[in-house]
C-alpha cells in the first residue's frame, strides 16, 4: 500500500467511526498534529474524532483526490455531516516509514448560494 493509499485509508475508517482502528493502524505513536482546537498530541486529537463520530454517526467521507511527494501526502475529500451540512476538507500528512507522524487540516463549508459555480469540490 502507497502513502496515498494509506492516508485515504485512514481517513474513511477514523470518518466511519473507527477512531481508535484506524490510529492503532495507521498513526506513529510520536504523532502530532496542528489542528487549532486541540492540545497538538495524539490523544487529544484522537479523543476529540471520537467526539465527532458520536455527534455525526452517519458522517461520511469521500476522497476525491490526493497527491504524493516523498514523506508528505495532500489528501483533498469531501465530508457529509448531514444533509445540509457538506464541507471540502485537505489533509496534509507527514509519513515516518508507513505511519503518518504529523498532520495538518483545512476545511471549508461548502456554500448553498455560492456565486461559484465551480463549487468547492
Amino acid at each position: 500500500m502507497n502513502k496515498k493509499d494509506i492516508a485515504a485509508s485512514f481517513l474513511r475508517l477514523a470518518s466511519s467511526g473507527e477512531v481508535r482502528k484506524a490510529y492503532e493502524k495507521y498513526i506513529h505513536p510520536r504523532f502530532r498534529h496542528h489542528n487549532a482546537y486541540f492540545k497538538g498530541d495524539r490523544e487529544s486529537l484522537l479523543r476529540g474524532m471520537e467526539e465527532n463520530a458520536r455527534e455525526f454517526p452517519n458522517k461520511m467521507y469521500e476522497t476525491l483526490r490526493a497527491l504524493e511527494d516523498g514523506d508528505l501526502v495532500a489528501v483533498h475529500g469531501k465530508v457529509k455531516l448531514s444533509p445540509n451540512s457538506r464541507w471540502s476538507v485537505i489533509h496534509i500528512f507527514r509519513f515516518e516509514g508507513d505511519k503518518i507522524i504529523e498532520a495538518w487540516e483545512a476545511s471549508q463549508e461548502a456554500l448553498k448560494d455560492s456565486p461559484n459555480t465551480n463549487g468547492v469540490f
